[in-house]
């Protein structure tokens, strides 16, 4: 081996293969304080955006002119949601997650006053709603299995693998979790991401030993 390339792997770091074929996508989970306690700003998307009418916390595309995914997060927040920037409080960066479909999520977690105005972008968000930490945390989301199966383009080159078409493919599975909250459903990727930071919220302040029937 040439000098060059023992000292090109001996300062390489890592990342996720394919890095670059992947969208990314930066999230902000918001939280405010109403009524005394903490709560959980959730958005219900616009019937002009893909979903219609699913919950999901403020986020999308990290842009190329964004400098890092937590301005990439912020910045929809503040478009999303119809609020400053400078009212925003980042409190720090959650697991990042790397989906089946190609793209990866980049959840932040901050505060907003609990005076703030919000101005809605109603292109992007049809309403809002506030979810009490307190009652969160006693959930526990139902469960459901998504089963995802390999299928190869009409001409796939089955005579270039062992067993050709009756090769074992490996398939893949989704847990699926849903939280029912006053009339709400909150699934998908969505509630991935707060179960990881009702978890997390959990390992460090715990709000309650006691979980309820969802």
């Amino acid at each position: 081996m040439t000098d060059e390339m023992i000292q090109y792997f001996k300062h390489k770091k890592a990342k996720v293969l394919d890095y670059d074929k992947y969208t990314r996508f930066a999230i902000f989970v918001p939280l405010i304080e109403k009524d005394g306690e903490l709560h959980i700003i959730f958005q219900i998307r616009s019937r002009h955006v893909r979903q219609p009418g699913e919950i999901c916390f403020p986020g999308g595309k990290v842009e190329k002119s964004d400098p890092s995914f937590e301005f990439a997060a912020i910045r929809e927040l503040s478009e999303e949601l119809g609020v400053s920037s400078e009212e925003v409080e980042l409190l720090g960066e959650l697991d990042y997650m790397v989906t089946p479909f190609r793209f990866m999520l980049f959840p932040f977690i901050g505060t907003l006053p609990k005076n703030t105005n919000f101005q809605l972008n109603h292109g992007e968000v049809e309403d809002i709603f506030f979810a009490p930490l307190s009652k969160l945390v006693k959930m526990t989301p139902k469960e459901h299995q998504v089963y995802l199966e390999m299928e190869p383009e009409k001409n796939f080159p089955y005579h270039l693998i062992p067993n050709g078409e009756d090769y074992h493919w490996r398939t893949g599975l989704v847990n699926e979790q849903f939280y029912e909250y006053n009339g709400y459903v909150i699934w998908g990727l969505t509630a991935r991401i707060l179960t990881h930071v009702l978890d997390e919220i959990q390992s460090v302040s715990p709000l309650s030993s006691t979980k309820d029937s969802n």
